[in-house]
């Protein structure tokens, strides 16, 4: 039998989630920047500050952007090194076309590739890359593993996602708002109403910030810690390959 994998709170085989998701951000791609600041109301600028700060890009490493659809952590990481060499990788082509509008430069490359199967040698890396995409990959172990194959020893590792509040109070809130708003944004602004339920409900079924620390470290990263944004609406991973 086909291994089941959650589609928000949905059981489909591996084979549909892909197609499902792929769907979803195919549908949304020329809404995506847009919805972003409605739904956090800009909070997503912020959050990609604050990460592109902690992944400092230094002058001659080799970064992957991975899931980076319209390339808002590139556009920060050139604001710091206008140099740095980046791969951008997603699998969906529609979110890559919006990123190639947005970004021209020759030390930028676009690849349309699967996280799961990376198509990039060992020890590649310096840095890895993925923001607000980890939860929407079938297989999150086997994209953790090729996460630390492709980067070289002494590589880093950096995922921002969203995650589970650490306040009662703040966590009903913010449950109300996913379940109700959001669907609600996505109709009106996007006129795509089903792809937003998926968004709140892909949130719901993610591991929160423990669950995720083991997986990372399961693969081999060591030093994994994760720092708490907005109470843990939003956590960044981080680990070292040795």
């Amino acid at each position: 039998m086909n291994k089941l994998s959650n589609f928000g709170y949905s059981k489909v085989t591996t084979k549909e989630k892909t197609e499902l998701v792929q769907k979803v951000f195919s549908d949304v791609a020329s809404n995506y920047d847009l919805m972003n600041d409605v739904m956090s109301f800009g909070a997503h600028r912020l959050w990609k500050t604050i990460f592109i700060d902690l992944v400092n890009p230094l002058e001659g490493e080799k970064i992957i952007d991975v899931g980076s659809g319209s390339g808002d952590l590139v556009l920060e990481i050139q604001k710091k090194n206008s140099n740095a060499i980046i791969d951008i990788v997603d699998l969906n082509q529609e979110m890559l076309n919006e990123g190639k509008k947005r970004i021209k430069k020759s030390n930028v490359k676009f690849y349309l590739q699967n996280a799961e199967n990376l198509k990039f040698d060992n020890d590649t890396y310096d840095k890895y890359l993925i923001s607000f995409c980890l939860r929407n990959i079938t297989n999150i172990d086997q994209a953790l593993k090729e996460a630390f194959r492709v980067l070289k020893p002494g590589g880093k590792y950096y995922c921002m996602e969203f995650s589970k509040p650490t306040s009662i109070p703040l966590s009903k809130i913010y449950s109300y708002y996913k379940s109700n708003f959001i669907p609600l944004f996505g109709k009106v602004f996007a006129r795509n109403q089903d792809a937003y339920n998926y968004l709140n409900e892909s949130i719901d079924m993610f591991p929160n910030q423990e669950i995720l620390k083991n997986k990372i470290e399961r693969v081999g990263f060591r030093s994994v810690k994760y720092t708490n944004l907005f109470d843990g609406i939003v956590s960044i991973h981080t680990g070292f390959k040795y």
